[in-house]
């Protein structure tokens, strides 16, 4: 979001959720964004900017849009540990828990994601590899212009980039 803000997208971001130590550049998110599945008509306000959207709720975009979707995709252990990181430091880690069923779960959940996508014609799709950028900002960047069409700043999203913001690397 910061690269596509960066570059010159307009976003659509309310500010409610304010940067932390888990994302010290702030989410650039929308809360109203939540009430997708009970309100699809919400999307309405989203005309010509960028949202951000979990993966459950874009089963519940509606028809009658045109979407093109960014879809990071980064290592699921990466991510994983990312969360469980997160909730340490809210203190609402349970270091018993197993992880393998909601590894599973999650794994199916963006099968099911990602078969959707794929059968929306109303939808396109551009996958990003979340190491990609950090290997490649330029050339993702770029990526990123084409897909939308626009004609954005690559310098200023490049710059974006911030390595030292991986912390939850490979194990």
């Amino acid at each position: 979001m910061q690269m596509l803000a960066a570059g010159g997208v307009s976003i659509l971001s309310d500010g409610e959720r304010r940067a932390d130590v888990d994302n010290p550049r702030g989410y650039l998110e929308w809360e109203r964004i939540k009430q997708l599945p009970k309100d699809p008509a919400c999307i309405a306000e989203a005309e010509g900017k960028a949202v951000k959207v979990i993966s459950q709720l874009l089963l519940s975009l509606p028809a009658g849009h045109e979407y093109r979707v960014i879809f990071m995709q980064r290592p699921l252990p990466e991510v994983m540990a990312s969360q469980d990181e997160m909730l340490r430091r809210r203190g609402n880690f349970n270091p018993g828990e197993d992880n393998t069923v909601v590894t599973r779960a999650f794994q199916d959940h963006l099968s099911d994601v990602y078969a959707w996508l794929n059968g929306k014609p109303y939808v396109k799709v551009s996958r990003i590899q979340y190491h990609a950028v950090l290997r490649e900002p330029r050339e993702v960047a770029g990526t990123v212009a084409k897909f939308l069409e626009l004609p954005l700043d690559i310098e200023a999203m490049t710059q974006q980039v911030d390595g030292t913001l991986y912390r939850q690397r490979r194990k």
